[in-house]
Order: structure tokens, then C-alpha cells, then sequence
């Protein structure tokens, strides 16, 4: 990544102050994010999951010292996210790779989170590695008043990967509804895996047409790891996802990340090079403002140094707990993201 890049990521507050110093408005800020976690797991053997080498005894021997100094080191980050904007950082973060419900609440109740009182929304998948997807929210931010989990279904029903998680509530004073995702992997190749993560992609339309055909105005917000690019057709054609704002309008979702993915910025790398399958992806009215007070602003890609190896051939990679069996005592393969909507204040 340039140091242009880096720059243009990070200035998001300095616009948002500006703004509101040439209009003479005030404005306040909600941050909504989505981190994957990376392999989040305890350290006990649960049944009907592949989870052995998540075991003390396994290949990664991960025991309780590890697991305790991941949750740490995972809380830092999810601490420092936003912090610069709101003083309480994320008012919502989706989460992937946490293998149930007790990591998630470990993790809200480390040292660096505990005083937000994070909430947590999970529902157990049928994913064969045990993994799932999950929410935290602030309840003085987001009020959570119902949820709800989709599980993925394709031809091959020996197949299992993660539910897609519905929760809805109120953003301070806006009903909002957030999908939490982690669509199939590209392992196998990324043409031969591609059909999993159009039907995962089918399976979040459904989702979302379901809540406009309630109201045509809701306002929803889509995120997950979606193991394809913003350019990539589940992504584009059958989430329905534009990178243009005038373009997001009858049920066409805004995507932000389409900017920075085009700028050659992303949330994780691979053979020598970035993707941003990272992603949070926006209802037509949080990008107009259109049935509620807040609206888009930004997005912010959260890369910073202590988040990436300094040296070696990865350079600049995400600084990752494990590199295969080799334990890294790092954060995860993956850098967090998080839009930033603002409300007038009146």
C-alpha cells in the first residue's frame, strides 16, 4: 500500500470536521463495522465440528495462554477502531471466525471493551470448522429488538458453511437492519467455488427484499467477509451492488469499498497481491438519507502500522495469529472495516 493510501483512508475526520465548519452544522457520527476475527476458538473439543487443531493438542497447539492473549489482542483493535470519530468506537461490529457464543462474550468482557458493555448476537451454524458469525453492539447506541439466522442451502447438501445472520434494531431513533455474513471460501479455486458464493449472494437478496417489501425505504446494511471483490459477480450482479451513488437507487445497494478496492487498497493479501473482500454495502436510503436521520459519510479501511508484519517478504500484510501451524501472536489475517454515517444535529 502507498502512503497515499493511507492518507486517503485516514483523513475521514479531518473532511468531517471541515464540513461541519463550512456549512456551520454540527454532525454526529455513528460507527458501523465488520471485523473477521480470524479462527476465534476455545480450546475445548466440540462435537460435529473440525475443530482438532484448535486443541492443545492439536497441530496449532492453542491453549488457554494463546486464546487469553488473542482475546486481548482482538479487543485492542476493536477498542481503537473509530476512537478518533466517537469517543465509544463502534456503535454495531459483525464479527466471522468466532467459533460460538462464550468466545464472543470473553471477548466483550476484556479489560480494553468491558466499560462499553457490548451486547452480543450469535446463532450457532452448521459450518464444518465450526465457525460462525456474530454481532456486538453498544445498547446505548443500538437497541437490538429482533434476529434472526438463514441458513445457506445448494445442490450439494453435504455442504455447510455459516448462516447469514439478520439483526434488527434502532440506530438512535433509525430502525436499522444489519446482515452479518462470511459467504463461502474460494478454496478449490475461485472459478470452481464461485456458484456457493452466488447462492450465498441469492440468499442475502432474499433477506433484503424481504424487508423492502415491507418498506421500500429500509434501511439496511448489508457486511461480511465475502471471499470476492467488489467487482466480482455475486458481489455486483446478484447482491445487486453498485460502486455509484446515483446509481444505488429501486433495491441497488451502494457499495463503498468499490473506491478504495479500485485504488488498489485492501483487507487482506494473497500471492502478492490485495483484496477486498471486506465489505459493508449500503440500502439506497442510508445512502440518500431518505426515512431516518442518519446517512452515509465515509468509509475506513482500519490498516494501521501495529496491524501489519514490518518486515520479511509480507511486509505490510496483515500481521496474522498463525502463518499455517506457526504461531505469530498477531491480530488477524484480515483488517477490520467501518463506515462512518452521520446525523445533523438539529
Amino acid at each position: 500500500m502507498t502512503l497515499r493510501s493511507f492518507l486517503l483512508i485516514g483523513c475521514s475526520f479531518l473532511v468531517l470536521r471541515t464540513l461541519a465548519q463550512e456549512t456551520k452544522k454540527q454532525y454526529v457520527p455513528a460507527l458501523v463495522g465488520f471485523y473477521n476475527i480470524e479462527n476465534l476458538y476455545d480450546t475445548i473439543d466440540s462435537p460435529d465440528t473440525d475443530d482438532s487443531e484448535f486443541l492443545p493438542t492439536g497441530s496449532k497447539q492453542w491453549n488457554g495462554e494463546r486464546y487469553w492473549r488473542k482475546l486481548d489482542r482482538n479487543a485492542r483493535v476493536i477498542a481503537e477502531m473509530g476512537k478518533d470519530l466517537h469517543p465509544q468506537g463502534m456503535a454495531i461490529l459483525g464479527l466471522c471466525e468466532v467459533e460460538n457464543r462464550t468466545v464472543v462474550e470473553d471477548l466483550v468482557k476484556t479489560t480494553a471493551l468491558k466499560d462499553r458493555n457490548y451486547q452480543v448476537v450469535h446463532e450457532d451454524s452448521p459450518d464444518r470448522r465450526g465457525v460462525d458469525v456474530a454481532l456486538i453492539h453498544n445498547p446505548e447506541l443500538f437497541k437490538v429488538y429482533n434476529h434472526r439466522s438463514y441458513r445457506l442451502a445448494v445442490a450439494d447438501t453435504s455442504f455447510r458453511t455459516r448462516n447469514q445472520l439478520l439483526v434488527s434494531g434502532v440506530l438512535e431513533g433509525d430502525t436499522t437492519h444489519v446482515i452479518v455474513c462470511h459467504w463461502p471460501s474460494r478454496r478449490g479455486g475461485e472459478k470452481r467455488s464461485e456458484p456457493n458464493r452466488k447462492a450465498a449472494a441469492e440468499l442475502a437478496r432474499h433477506i433484503i427484499d424481504s424487508l423492502l417489501a415491507i418498506n421500500s425505504n429500509a434501511r439496511i446494511i448489508l457486511m461480511g467477509d465475502l471471499n470476492d471483490d467488489p467487482v466480482n459477480v455475486s458481489v455486483a450482479r446478484f447482491a445487486r451492488a453498485t460502486g455509484d451513488k446515483a446509481k444505488a437507487v429501486d433495491g441497488v445497494f451502494f457499495n463503498p469499498m468499490y473506491e478504495p478496492y479500485q485504488k488498489g487498497i485492501g483487507t487482506l493479501a494473497w500471492r502478492d497481491s490485495w483484496n477486498l473482500f471486506d465489505q459493508i454495502i449500503l440500502s439506497p436510503a442510508l445512502v440518500s438519507g431518505v426515512g431516518g436521520d442518519y446517512k452515509y459519510y465515509g468509509v475506513r479501511i482500519f490498516n494501521e502500522g501495529y496491524l501489519r508484519q514490518t518486515d520479511g517478504n509480507f511486509a505490510g500484510y496483515p500481521f496474522r495469529t498463525y502463518v499455517g501451524d506457526n504461531y505469530q501472536d498477531g491480530f488477524s489475517d484480515h483488517f477490520p472495516v467501518f463506515v462512518i454515517l452521520v446525523k445533523e444535529v438539529k
